[in-house]
């Protein structure tokens, strides 16, 4: 436990800034923290396993490499995994699953390949414990066995995370399509107004217009607080051998006592806030409310009901505008309130262009999606107008899978990052917004609309 090598997943698009992550957390660099696609390769011992578990938000699990051999068929598979000291990790008494992952792997069956593994965890087990073997869970399993295959070579790893890292443990209200965490933190960091080597926040304000449940804002509001984003959840290695409670502690309390009192955090965030979150659909705010409460940042954020189309700057200093906009279905609304009141998760399809045209519900598929697109090229629009007016200085970035975005904006970008929304390849566009404004006033305080 003193040397292991750790793998750490992250979304495509990622990989340097889960690097620049880890360095900020741990100081370390060139051979021991290596970028590759998918993650980062990192060396350290077992308590650095259970910071990065408690303080990266941008990896998607922390994986402990067990073995890594070249391969050419299943039975390579199984003598891989059994020579691999399960025992030393786990016991026979609990549960275990195995997942497979491969890119160019020659073999037919990854569903074959699954099981050989995990025959070979059973059967070592069974030689070495007086024929008592583990049982198989594939849905609640204490532990984790995951194996990936390249064209050549076969890596197992044990999990060490359990559940993704997303899972904050503060989310219990959603929508239909809440944005993962992990990803909300990838672009506050390719935004650059979080900057994870340097482990620090911009001192500019930051305003989602389409907050939807919350997820920027809250993880925006914890960076600047300080606040681990584990610090609410468990982890699969509290169940491991290794595992000893009272060096967990120690690391939980460490996070602790680096914590800023009161409403400052790590970057002297004052009581005055500087994370604004707004969404059309006021039952979101509720729920981002809530969730902001639960994550602990319900002091540094203001959250409120509006229009994206309508909603005048939270402050009179220029800041970031960071936002995933809904998109297909649900654009006709996300600017319009008053439709359904039910948010950017859930709408009615093509609203405003039905307005317009007076297109109903029967109308043929191909007018329901004309209108669906037009509505779309007016709400940008519209939005677009919206900030040259009042939102000159601010530096807006969006996420979109829309590579036409910047057109339908009638907007040029000045930059774009490639970021991958699950499996949806995106782009997160900044547009630097230099119209002149017409006369501001900011938006009021919360309770004076």
């Amino acid at each position: 436990m003193t040397r292991l090598t750790l793998f750490l997943p992250c979304a495509g698009g990622v990989e340097d800034f889960l690097a620049d992550e880890v360095h900020g957390l741990t100081g370390l660099m060139g051979e021991d923290l290596l970028t590759v696609r998918g993650g980062v390769r990192v060396r350290g011992d077992w308590a650095l396993a259970l910071r990065l578990n408690l303080h990266s938000r941008l990896a998607q699990r922390v994986l402990v490499e067990l073995a890594h051999a070249p391969y050419a068929d299943e039975h390579d598979l199984y003598r891989l995994a059994a020579g691999v000291s399960w025992e030393d990790w786990f016991t026979p008494r609990q549960s275990f699953r195995v997942d497979i992952t491969a890119q160019g792997s020659p073999l037919r069956s990854l569903n074959f390949a699954t099981l050989r593994v995990k025959d070979a965890v059973a059967d070592r087990f069974r030689e070495r414990a007086g024929g008592v073997r583990p049982s198989i869970d594939t849905q609640r399993p204490d532990v984790r066995v995951s194996a990936h295959l390249s064209a050549s070579h076969a890596t197992l790893y044990i999990d060490t995370s359990g559940e993704p890292l997303f899972k904050r443990g503060w989310r219990q209200d959603k929508g239909d399509a809440p944005l993962k965490e992990t990803l909300a933190a990838a672009m506050l960091a390719a935004s650059g107004w979080w900057q994870p080597a340097e482990r620090r926040v911009a001192s500019v304000p930051l305003y989602d217009p389409c907050c939807g449940s919350g997820t920027i804002v809250i993880e925006a509001a914890q960076l600047a607080l300080g606040l681990p984003p584990g610090g609410q959840r468990h982890f699969a290695f509290e169940r491991l051998k290794p595992f000893d409670a009272q060096q967990w502690n120690a690391i939980k309390n460490e996070a602790i006592g680096a914590l800023f009192t009161g409403a400052e955090g790590q970057n002297g965030l004052k009581s005055a806030v500087q994370i604004f979150g707004s969404d059309v659909a006021h039952r979101m705010v509720d729920f981002a409310q809530r969730n902001a409460e639960r994550a602990g940042v319900a002091h540094a954020v203001q959250l409120r009901g509006g229009d994206a189309l309508q909603r005048m700057p939270p402050t009179a200093q220029p800041g970031v505008l960071l936002m995933n906009p809904p998109y297909g279905e649900r654009i006709a609304a996300a600017g319009v309130a008053g439709q359904g009141g039910r948010g950017r998760e859930a709408f009615q399809s093509g609203t405003l262009a039905r307005q317009r045209t007076g297109t109903t519900h029967a109308a043929s598929a191909s007018a329901h999606a004309a209108a669906e697109v037009n509505a779309g090229d007016e709400f940008f629009t519209r939005l677009a107008a919206h900030w040259k007016s009042h939102y000159a200085g601010w530096t807006a970035w969006l996420l979109t899978p829309d590579l036409k975005l910047p057109g339908r904006l009638r907007l040029k970008e000045s930059r774009r990052v490639p970021l991958w929304n699950g499996p949806i390849e995106c782009r997160l566009f900044r547009f630097d917004l230099t119209a002149r404004r017409a006369d501001f006033k900011p938006d009021q305080p919360l309770g004076q609309d």
